[in-house]
């Protein structure tokens, strides 16, 4: 069912008061409609007088107050909870910001700190300043650390929702809310995608400081192992920050491997790999395909990158609507099953993959 354009309208004035200017194509992905959409949007506005346009810009010409929209009581607060510099869940967060706003609550948003037990403080804080609802995505970077969570997770006595974390099977948290990306269903299109290319062999290089990465390193090895036109599979750490064990030169290993393709977790370091090749004089894709993994950024690098795209603001969004529903729930008794939902991620070629010419 399509949207309203009365309340597209309206997301559009929230979202350009919030921020006080925003692009056109930052609103149409937000939105998820077309850029043309939102430029008739906008026109319209401006003839209202509600905002002004500026080269690809919007900036809003209301008062805070004037703003339209579904006014919010004191105490209608999410926080919302995520690790410090990770962009790729900062994407997250923008489509959960959609959702709640939409409902009329407000967020908090608390960074937390790359040091272990991290969010446990953040979240104690945000209870503490009245927030009705939690949605987390904690760090996690060792089995240990995501156990050393479960006990008071398990006990923060309002509705919580994980993003982009699936607790282990059976644990304390296997019955909280949670929305991912299926990881190991976008292992299987970076590998489907060079297999068919003709790609034989392959390096699969992840960080190893994530429950992304963790999941990925093994879809990928089940993946390639399983696949019967793989003929021999690597793996390796892709950033020598990432963790212990494992071979960091990647542009090595392909040479002895004498692999062809390459996937990398995640864009920065697809994208330092292709400048590492360069320097060694493997081209890309000529000599060597590469996937990146995440799609944050994979698009901005010479080549541009093939990348698997894990459904980031989807994830936001579906975890917002999920904690909506728990809070609407738990305000008349009708409480909904929990609910562990995983969504597809996408391939999007570009320039940095082909059939292989020759071996490195």
């Amino acid at each position: 069912m399509r949207e309203p354009v009365d309340l597209r309208r309206r997301r559009i004035l929230a979202a350009v008061q919030t921020r006080g200017a925003a692009r056109v194509r930052d609103l149409a992905a937000e939105l998820q409609v077309s850029v043309v959409t939102i430029r008739r949007d906008v026109e319209e506005l401006t003839r209202e007088g509600k905002l002004r346009r500026g080269h690809g810009v919007v900036r809003s010409t209301l008062p805070a107050q004037e703003v339209p929209g579904t006014p919010v009581a004191d105490g209608d607060t999410v926080a919302v909870v995520v690790p410090e510099r990770h962009s790729y869940l900062y994407e997250t967060l923008h489509g959960a910001r959609t959702a709640l706003e939409e409902a009329g609550l407000r967020i908090a948003l608390h960074i937390a700190p790359q040091v272990p037990g991290a969010e446990r403080p953040q979240v104690e804080r945000a209870l503490a300043e009245g927030v009705r609802g939690v949605l987390l995505a904690p760090r996690w970077r060792t089995p240990a650390a995501e156990e050393a969570d479960h006990e008071w997770l398990a006990d923060l006595g309002v509705p919580t929702v994980l993003m982009e974390r699936r607790p282990r099977k059976g644990s304390a948290l296997h019955a909280m809310d949670s929305v991912c990306s299926d990881h190991w269903y976008g292992a299987h299109l970076a590998v489907q995608h060079l297999v068919g290319l003709g790609h034989r062999r392959i390096v699969f290089a992840t960080r190893d400081d994530s429950p992304t990465a963790r999941s990925l390193r093994a879809a990928l090895g089940e993946v390639a192992e399983a696949h019967p036109l793989v003929e021999e599979w690597a793996w390796a750490l892709s950033s020598p920050a990432a963790g212990e064990g494992g071979s960091t030169d990647l542009a090595a290993l392909l040479r002895k491997l004498g692999a062809t393709a390459a996937v990398l977790h995640g864009d920065v370091d697809a994208l330092m790999l292709v400048q590492q090749l360069a320097e060694n004089g493997v081209r890309v894709p000529q000599d060597c395909s590469v996937v990146a993994y995440d799609d944050v950024v994979a698009g901005l690098g010479t080549p541009r990158l093939t990348a698997v795209s894990p459904p980031k603001g989807e994830v936001g969004r579906v975890a917002a609507e999920l904690l909506l529903r728990r809070l609407e729930g738990s305000g008349n008794g009708a409480l909904p099953s929990v609910q562990r939902i995983e969504l597809l991620p996408t391939l999007v070629v570009r320039d940095s993959t082909g059939e292989p010419h020759e071996r490195v």
